[in-house]
């Protein structure tokens, strides 16, 4: 619709032009005409009357010209545009990227969209319109939104993107809301500044991790892995690396809540570069509920890491997979079938740090996977071989997926074009 307006203005504005040249070209034509008549009728005559009564005519000719002029005057005018009507037709960009959606399981109309630099917005009719619920809060920068799986009016958020790139925002903790985003509370980690993700406990509502990278372009704040038992009253550090090192994703066993994944993340940026991954950069297991941690490295790269991204798969918790970046091009796309016991390189592809390296598996089929990038990339061999996703009518650069798990055509799809979903899919077998 937009591009259509800009035609037909362009084709009225090209068309006044024309007609205004021409205009321009018949004022000057009778005056030369009236001036050679003028002197002729003069020379003829010899009489200062009749050059004087010709002088008048003249006059009076000139006089009514301008009106007759003005009458047959094509430029553009009040009448031009007196057919259009103007409309809202909504924003006129998108303002991505979108970073995380949060959908409520008991009505998936309903959901929330977390933006990297425009707050949380809100859903409650599939997408037809949105409500912005996070305007007067400290940040306007989200890395992550959840929602409660006992209660959906229950939403956390984590504020700061968990991105690396130069113009990235960053957020000041945690927060909760209880009536479905109308208030909310700070609850605390003021200092993790970027959070990757947000998970809870469903057999107690009460039990929340929150992956915090920490600063971007400095050492400290609050980095790391935390854990609350108490709604986020208090937190604990359950898994630190260093002031450097924070961590950048953390899942959930949906057979056994307390089996967990953290990925930890060395990164530092400065105005000239990015230090992308060091050596403490690796895949943490859990098996008590983040009381203790150890490092699993069986087939995973032995040189430098960067970013990982984690996914338990749904349908078969114990086949996990990885998104890795690694130094010598060892990076790629890793899976356990064992419950990240040992790994196996399945492929090449490395997502890359500053935006992506984030997995969504399907809810039904172990073997499908969807890798966020530039393009949507789609596996159904457990990540074998990788194939672009039709992004027909859709922006690309992808950062968010929600797969339904009552019908995987159905998807849900942030990027730095804002919120997409498909629906020709579940007809045509192909995203719209």
């Amino acid at each position: 619709m937009r591009l259509l307006l800009r035609l037909l203005f362009i084709a009225a504005v090209t068309l006044a032009s024309f007609n205004l040249l021409a205009q321009s070209s018949q004022e000057q034509k009778p005056d030369k005409d009236a001036d050679k008549n003028q002197a002729a009728g003069a020379a003829a005559s010899g009489s200062k009357k009749n050059s004087a009564q010709g002088e008048k005519k003249n006059d009076q000719k000139k006089k009514e010209e301008p009106k007759k002029e003005e009458e047959k005057k094509p430029g553009m005018n009040a009448e031009t545009f007196s057919g259009l009507t103007f409309r809202s037709i909504g924003p006129g960009v998108e303002s991505g990227r979108v970073m995380s959606i949060g959908v409520n399981p008991k009505k998936p109309s309903e959901f929330y969209v977390g933006v990297a630099s425009g707050g949380v917005w809100k859903t409650v009719n599939d997408g037809t319109t949105w409500t912005p619920v996070f305007e007067k809060e400290g940040s306007s920068s989200i890395g992550w939104v959840t929602l409660d799986p006992n209660d959906p009016s229950v939403v956390w958020v984590g504020a700061g993107e968990s991105n690396s790139q130069r113009s990235v925002g960053y957020g000041d903790g945690i927060y909760r809301s209880d009536d479905g985003g109308k208030n909310w509370k700070n609850l605390g980690l003021k200092k993790s500044e970027h959070i990757g993700r947000v998970v809870i406990d469903p057999r107690d509502s009460k039990v929340v991790y929150v992956a915090a990278a920490g600063p971007l372009w400095g050492p400290g704040g609050d980095r790391g892995l935390f854990k609350t038992t108490d709604g986020g009253k208090t937190w604990k550090a359950v898994l630190t690396i260093s002031e450097n090192t924070g961590v950048n994703d953390v899942v959930m066993d949906p057979s056994n809540p307390d089996i967990l994944y953290a990925s930890a993340y060395q990164r530092r940026r400065h105005v000239f570069t990015l230090i992308d991954g060091g050596p403490e950069s690796a895949i943490y297991k859990s098996t008590d509920a983040g009381a203790t941690w150890n490092k699993v490295t069986s087939g995973l790269p032995s040189v430098d890491m960067g970013r990982i991204g984690l996914a338990v798969s749904p349908a078969d918790p114990n086949v996990v997979y990885a998104a890795v970046e690694a130094a010598d091009g060892k990076g790629g796309i890793f899976r356990s079938s064992d419950k990240g016991a040992n790994w196996e390189r399945r492929n090449e592809f490395d997502s890359g740090a500053m935006y992506y390296a984030r997995i969504v598996p399907d809810p039904k089929n172990v073997d499908r996977i969807f890798i966020m990038n530039v393009e949507l990339r789609e596996s159904t061999d457990g990540g074998k071989t990788l194939r672009k996703v039709n992004e027909v009518n859709h922006h690309g650069d992808n950062h968010a997926m929600w797969i339904d798990p009552d019908d995987t055509k159905h998807w849900l799809l942030g990027s730095d074009g804002g919120m997409y979903e498909t629906w020709m899919m579940r007809n045509q077998g192909r995203s719209s």
